[in-house]
């Protein structure tokens, strides 16, 4: 018994790569917005305001200059999880994790948009309510 080929369709679709092909809109991220519920458990919060000209790299972190534990009563702006500053041995850090310290890794903006693939996703239990 031989089994069919799944074609997969890249999101250029038939558009071939020595082709330019025609760009999405660019979402617009209002400057400030209510906080998407959560689909999972653990899922990573998006961030509910707009990010353009944040600089997250060796040098800055623009997100903590809002949500770090010595500033976040001051701006309003939600704390960064204590699970951030442990390391992969959960010893407790005075400073951010290495590998929690760019944000953008798992925190994206949040926008209402059109799905890219299919799918039937659906949260867990009663998240997403």
């Amino acid at each position: 018994m031989t089994e069919e080929a799944v074609v997969v369709e890249s999101l250029r679709g038939s558009t071939g790569i020595e082709e330019s092909n025609v760009l999405p809109e660019i979402k617009s991220v209002p400057k400030n917005q209510e906080r998407f519920a959560l689909n999972y458990v653990n899922q990573p919060p998006m961030i509910p305001h707009n990010i353009d000209g944040y600089q997250v790299n060796q040098a800055n972190n623009t997100c903590l200059e809002c949500h770090d534990v010595d500033v976040y009563r001051k701006t309003g702006a939600p704390r960064v999880s204590p699970t951030h500053f442990m390391d992969r041995d959960n010893r407790v850090l005075t400073e951010v994790s290495a590998r929690r310290y760019f944000c953008l890794q798992c925190h994206v903006p949040q926008a209402q948009t059109e799905e890219l693939v299919e799918n039937e996703f659906v949260p867990a239990g009663k998240f997403g309510q």
